[in-house]
């Protein structure tokens, strides 16, 4: 058995634009129902959602029969919890937080095993699909796809030493812990937020990295595209789903 190609991977270092759903709803039939609407990317999210390892594996396993790629976001950089994700066979990790090029090189390390990095060793996982891909520790890190986040001042102001990282895929650019750490918290669309945002595309895409973001309307989505842009969300599942199911009350209220 083949190692699972990574068609995402491929996709943003080509540049070709991938959109994307963050799913925070931490439930397998919700994910199956997004995982068929169309989306190339979707983010199982465990930072900000009640999810663990069994109901991001329940996730993985269900939206693996749809042509859409799942990126998980460990809820912290640590070793522990990236092996974790990958044991169950995540492929693409989004890792929080990053704000140097000591912690991006530590997320590359994570993903790696020895003597590359520091990734435990288990032979019959998921990943490995239970010990039938031949040779998959020697190649798994050909088909893991690492996307770091960038979210504060120090992590803007070393954003080239993180992008230039061997092993980080794509940078991607939080933009509400970005607004609260340049001192505008909840307004992601103000003047010095919006500035820092388009400057840091910029830089990413002149390291010759991918660059990805969260947008939470139209509007917002589609100036980050024109800005440069390459895996971009759209949106978020209990946005939608608050959003619409107040519209659908107030029609009959």
């Amino acid at each position: 058995m083949d190692l699972p190609a990574n068609n995402f991977k491929k996709a943003i270092a080509a540049g070709r634009q991938q959109i994307g759903l963050w799913v925070s709803l931490a439930s397998a039939y919700s994910a199956e129902i997004v995982a068929g609407s169309g989306f190339d990317w979707l983010v199982i999210d465990t930072e900000h959602s009640p999810n663990e390892v069994d109901t991001t594996l329940e996730q993985l396993q269900v939206i693996a029969a749809y042509p859409v790629t799942p990126v998980v976001r460990p809820a912290w950089n640590d070793k522990v919890l990236i092996k974790r994700h990958l044991d169950i066979g995540a492929q693409c990790l989004l890792v929080p937080y990053v704000q140097n090029e000591e912690e991006a090189a530590a997320a590359v390390a994570a993903t790696r095993f020895p003597t590359q990095g520091v990734r435990g060793v288990a032979g019959v996982t998921r990943a490995s699909r239970f010990g039938r891909v031949a040779d998959y520790a020697k190649r798994a890190h050909e088909e893991l796809c690492l996307l770091v986040q960038i979210e504060t001042r120090e992590g803007l102001d070393n954003l080239e030493k993180i992008a230039r990282v061997d092993g980080v895929d794509g940078v991607f650019i939080g933009p509400a812990d970005l607004a609260a750490g340049l001192g505008h918290l909840g307004e992601q669309g103000h003047p010095e937020v919006q500035a820092a945002i388009k400057d840091g595309i910029r830089r990413i895409k002149a390291c010759a990295k991918p660059a990805g973001i969260l947008a939470v309307d139209e509007a917002s989505a589609r100036r980050y595209m024109e800005w440069g842009t390459v895996f971009t969300a759209v949106g978020l599942d209990v946005m939608v789903l608050a959003r619409e199911t107040e519209k659908l009350a107030k029609l009959f209220k």
